[in-house]
Formats: structure tokens, sequence, C-alpha cells
């Protein structure tokens, strides 16, 4: 072993591969995802070609393709991106250092058009640095914004990267901020970010979220009257836990596919999540219905409907096995009895996802109206 690691990445967990050449059997690089997607290369012909396609393209992150034998074929693809620009792809021929265009992946977005995205770490109440995305609406930098806190699901995943996000950018074309915390759970981050996780659903987990919004309306971005939360699956869970645990905070919600009750997690016998996860992983990862059946109930929305008083937009999809929709619909009649600011709306084709475009549309379009309606006026 070698006494220094070819490449280190502070904060954030290696998550890469290497570019191994077949022809010469030599490792000529190294693809990694930091704050974003990067390359590192060894050999010298490699190097040099990414500089030249950098200085072609210098507003994007251009990551390089070329398969088996990479050092003798004669053109390499590129797949090109930023925070403002959907992948696009390219071909490079090394003869004359020139890039042929191939397509990109939304044809239709205009660049120009497009928010800014930062990567930052704000400080939880107990001191632990969380990692977050922040998307500004396009155009001059503003202050006080409606914002909104993305909740990614999971929750055990990474939720984003720097490169250009379609939620996100939905969202900052509307004119608010988007706010999406990396928070405690989510993994990317080393192994202790990802413990600090364990039997937090609505505990450290929910707080990171606060204290995202309250972190940046401290920095002057987010207006503290016009702050909305959203997510689907696990994000949809936290969006009901934020409107029952800080209402003041959040003035509305918008949830997904969201799971309502955590022995649902555990006991279910109609999802999909399989008998040994229910036994094992999550009784480490959400906790033991018996021996934290009292967290359990704090924490399940599912018992605390009376609790819900902000406007609230609730989707969920008929087919979905993961999260069933049966309590998710109790949760609903019940908050209906004394909250009238409740949509509710079922897309009876649907699992736990969207996956038909009329959907798609459908949803996006219930979502810009639902914000425009709750958070454009301080009123």
């Amino acid at each position: 072993m070698a006494d220094q690691p070819l490449v280190d990445f502070k904060g954030f967990d290696f998550n890469g591969y290497f570019q191994y050449d077949y022809g010469s059997g030599r490792i000529l690089g190294l693809h990694y995802h930091s704050d974003a997607n990067g390359a590192v290369w060894f050999d010298t012909e490699m190097k040099k070609a990414q500089q030249t396609i950098d200085q072609i393209l210098p507003a994007t992150i251009n990551t390089i393709f070329c398969g088996a034998n990479c050092l003798n074929s004669s053109v390499l693809l590129i797949r090109s991106n930023s925070d403002k620009q959907p992948n696009q792809y390219f071909i490079y021929k090394k003869s004359d250092s020139s890039l042929i265009g191939l397509g990109s992946g939304h044809p239709h977005i205009d660049p120009k058009l497009m928010g800014q995205r930062d990567f930052y770490r704000y400080k939880a109440r107990d001191g632990m640095e969380i990692p977050v995305y922040i998307t500004q609406p396009p155009g001059p930098h503003q202050d006080k914004l409606p914002t909104v806190v993305l909740v990614h699901g999971g929750p055990w995943l990474r939720g984003g990267s720097w490169e250009w996000d379609s939620a996100a950018q939905f969202l900052a074309s509307r004119g608010y901020m988007v706010i999406q915390p990396e928070f405690r759970g989510s993994t990317g981050f080393g192994y202790a970010h990802y413990r600090a996780g364990f039997k937090q659903w609505g505990l450290a987990m929910q707080d990171d979220l606060t204290d995202a919004a309250d972190w940046a309306v401290k920095k002057g971005w987010a207006d503290p009257k016009r702050i909305g939360i959203m997510g689907g699956s696990y994000g949809g869970y936290a969006t009901l836990m934020g409107l029952i645990k800080t209402p003041e905070v959040f003035r509305c919600g918008v949830a997904f596919a969201a799971e309502t009750d955590l022995n649902e997690l555990l006991d279910s016998p109609i999802n999909d999540i399989s008998m040994e996860t229910q036994q094992v992983d999550m009784k480490v990862l959400v906790g033991d219905p018996d021996a934290d059946a009292a967290m359990f109930k704090a924490n399940s929305p599912l018992y605390h409907p009376d609790a819900i008083r902000s406007p609230l937009l609730m989707m969920h999809g008929g087919l979905d096995r993961r999260v069933p929709i049966g309590k998710a619909s109790s949760l609903v009649s019940k908050v209906k009895d004394n909250n009238k600011n409740v949509e509710w709306i079922v897309y009876n084709d649907e699992g736990h996802g969207l996956a038909h475009e009329s959907n798609v549309i459908d949803f996006w379009a219930r979502v810009e109206t639902f914000l425009n309606k709750y958070l454009r006026s301080t009123e």
C-alpha cells in the first residue's frame, strides 16, 4: 500500500471508478463524484485531451467515455453538463481536436433561463455539518425569496448533485429558491453522517430540514413567512412531519407517496420491502416497533391528523407497493375534518413514482398552482 492515496475527497465518500485501458493494461485515470462529477487523469495523453475539451467547452463539466481500448481509439464520447445545462453529447476526434454534436437530453432547455446552483454546508443545531444544494431563480440575485425545502426520498441515499436538476430548476424558474439538504442519514458524506440518522425519523433528521430553512433565513435569502416543504416517499413523510412539528416554519407542504406510519415499514404484509429488510435492516435504521413503540407513534403522521392545519397538497399512486395507499388515504380523510386547505390526488395507474408523461405534467401543474396560491403572498 502507498503511504498516500492517489486522490482524497474531504467530506465525501469515494464514489467513482477507474478508467482502465485494456490495450496497454494500465489505469489511465479516475472518475469521481464529490459535490459534482469530475475526473483525475494519470495518463498524459488523456490529461491533454481533457484540457483541450475543457477549453472548447469551458462552462460545463465534460466527462470522457472511451470504452475498453481508450488510447488506441480515434474518438472519445463526451458528456457535457452544468447546473444550467442538461446533458449534451459530443464525439471528440483526436486527429484534429474537433467536436461533433450528437444531441441533448433536453434540447428545448435554454441555459440562460436556468437558475444558479451552488453547494454549501450549514451547521445543524447539534453542530453537525449538513451538506446542502441551493438553486436560485434565474436572473440577478435576490433576497427574501419564497422558498421550497425539497426533501429527497430514500432516505439512505445521495439526494443530489451540482449538475442540472429538473425539479429544482422547475421550481426556480417559477421564482422560488430551492433548498435541498443532504440531511443526516444520507449517504455519500462519510459513515458518521449516515450513522447519525439511525432511528431519527421525525427527530434529528427532521430537525436538519428545519435548520436548513433557518440557515437560509439568517443568510437573508429566504423569506421566513414564505417557506414551503416538499418531497416524495421519505420526502413526503418529512413534509407531513414538517407541518406537524414546525408549522411556524413551513407555511405549506406538497407530499407524494408519503409514508404515514412507521410501523408499516416493518410489518406491512403488502408492501414490496423484503422480509429480511423489515426484520433486520429497518430495526437498525428506523427502530424496533416494540421497544420504540412510543417513538413510532410520536413520529408517525397517521396519529397526528389534528396537528396538520397548514395547506397540504398530497398525492399518491394507486398501484404503489412500496408505500401502499391505504394509510395515506386514511390520514387525508382525518386531516380534512379540521383543515379545509387539503387537496388529495390519486394517480390510479402509477406506483411509487410517476412513469406516465401526462401524470408528470399534471403533477407539476398542480404543484405550481398550489405554491403560487400559498407562497407568493406574505398574507
